[in-house]
């Protein structure tokens, strides 16, 4: 009996054009998911699931019920059930260097900024488990994984944003870790609610990834790291095939932290 044979379930990946939803896309099908590749480019995610066996690119917008809902219509169509969603779609702070130690700061953080940052990491997580979750409730099982982070259990460390010279580059914003951390409520409340009707809702959260960072902060990571480096992107994907298999079939309302020993400290 393999736990981890994913074999007929669909499952949807949103965010799955980047670097961490790539990752997870692969690992998925590679354990025989139907795997469904939505991003906000429509076009993309065809393009990215011709690559990847069995799979289907469907453009939708988390934030947009009307789009999810497409995307719903479109997975049952062409495979009659939804039986897994990673709510891995997210967007983190991009400040212009000129000026992100002074934007960034929590006394001058822009309420816009925040306001865009909740709605599509809180409210599209929000919208996607409703939309895509409810199918899985009406077929009495299922398996929902919120994406997280470490900055959802513990704060920022703003001295891993502290260059050579002494000098703050930015500091890390207040929005992404409020909403990873309402992302974990999220889960809590869904794992209870739908726990009688077959669907387990877990979070993953994952520390920092390399992706060509300056130096000086892959080494101020790897510091504060027992690992001692940052995680690749395909450091994720065995976390997210086992809490969407049958290996995880008791486990529902935690948090699996994949992070190098980074909230060991």
């Amino acid at each position: 009996m393999n736990l981890f044979d994913l074999s007929g379930k669909a499952v949807i990946v949103t965010g799955g054009l980047g670097l961490i939803g790539r990752a997870l896309v692969r690992g998925l099908a590679d354990h025989g998911a139907n795997v469904v590749i939505t991003d906000l480019d429509h076009a993309a995610c065809v393009d990215r699931a011709a690559g990847v066996p069995n799979a289907m690119g469907h453009g939708a917008d988390i934030t947009d019920r009307a789009s999810l809902e497409k995307l719903r219509d479109a997975v049952i169509a062409r495979f009659g059930h939804i039986d897994g969603l990673v709510n891995n779609a997210a967007i983190d702070d991009k400040f212009d260097p000129a000026n992100a130690a002074h934007e960034s700061k929590f006394e001058n953080y822009p309420v816009e900024r925040f306001r865009r940052s909740i709605d599509a990491n809180v409210t599209g997580t929000f919208l996607a488990c409703q939309v895509l979750g409810t199918p899985m409730a009406q077929q009495k099982k299922g398996s929902i994984i919120n994406v997280a982070s470490t900055y959802g259990l513990v704060a920022p460390d703003q001295k891993l944003y502290i260059k050579p010279d002494g000098t703050q580059a930015f500091f890390k914003g207040p929005a992404y870790p409020t909403g990873k951390h309402a992302v974990i409520g999220l889960t809590k409340f869904l794992a209870a609610y739908w726990g009688g009707a077959g669907v387990r809702v877990n979070t993953l959260c994952p520390g920092g990834v390399e992706n060509s960072q300056d130096a000086w902060f892959q080494e101020n990571y790897a510091k504060r790291t027992p690992l001692g480096h940052m995680a690749a992107p395909t450091d994720y994907a065995g976390a997210v095939v086992f809490l969407c298999s049958d290996a995880s079939g008791y486990m529902t309302g935690s948090s699996l932290v994949v992070d190098g020993g980074w909230t060991a400290w």
